[in-house]
């Protein structure tokens, strides 16, 4: 029995030293996503006026949870949040969630970027481009 009760002892100890490095690995990763900066502004039809209003210039990027090009672009559009988060805010808006917006605009293709400049759609991408591509477009608004 004493062999059975010091095993036992030794998977609880066990599982308190994974339960601890786990927590300690998920404070490390909030604080490495903190320190990055911008993240994108998630838009919803119900404050989506108020909040492109609220900014100058907006990146805008439509997407869709099950869209592929969507998740290839994610990344690059947290980037462009972080490199130009002092010069123009970086919106993600979900067209399924929030189909009156996607309709207002005429969504038809995703991801679809709007560049928009005092609550005025100025400028359009559509599709999984490269970074430089949409920096080229976001420069002449800057």
């Amino acid at each position: 029995m004493s062999g059975e009760n010091s095993t036992e002892k030794k998977d609880a100890e066990l599982e308190q030293i994974r339960a601890r490095k786990m927590q300690n690995l998920v404070t490390k990763m909030k604080k490495k996503d903190e320190s990055a900066g911008n993240s994108p502004i998630t838009l919803d039809d119900s404050h989506f006026n108020e909040t492109i209003h609220k900014y100058p210039l907006m990146l805008l990027e439509c997407w869709a949870e099950w869209c592929g090009p969507c998740r290839v672009i994610a990344p690059v559009i947290n980037k462009l949040s972080r490199d130009y988060g002092d010069r123009l805010a970086v919106g993600k808006l979900n067209v399924d969630e929030n189909p009156e917006t996607a309709m207002r605009f005429g969504i038809m293709s995703i991801p679809t970027l709007l560049i928009i400049k005092n609550g005025k759609e100025v400028d359009r991408i559509i599709g999984a481009v490269p970074k430089h591509f949409i920096e080229e477009k976001l420069k002449k608004h800057l």
